[in-house]
């Protein structure tokens, strides 16, 4: 293989795990609003961490505290996407 040809793959991954690590960041934000840690909305503040990440946050659903939230980057024409889950130690997240 090239370095033509591997190189938009290896950007591509490291693109992947950036939604990655966004969507995290954004399920984590959401949940410490939830919780009341800190103040806010909590969709509107994944979704500004989501796109301080530099993804754009396409879900944001409540189950009690819990948070799961969805992000997507789109490169090359592909739409690459992530889900995180976050909410209180005690809460039951399956």
């Amino acid at each position: 293989m090239t370095v033509a040809t591997t190189l938009p793959l290896y950007i591509g991954m490291s693109v992947r795990q950036s939604v990655i690590a966004a969507a995290d960041a954004s399920a984590l934000a959401a949940a410490d609003v939830a919780v009341g840690i800190i103040p806010g909305v909590p969709c509107e503040v994944a979704a500004t961490v989501a796109a301080a990440n530099g993804a754009v946050l396409t879900a944001c659903v409540f189950d009690g505290l819990v948070v799961t939230v969805s992000t997507q980057r789109d490169f090359v024409g592909l739409a690459l996407r992530a889900e995180a889950r976050a909410g209180p130690p005690e809460s039951r997240m399956n």
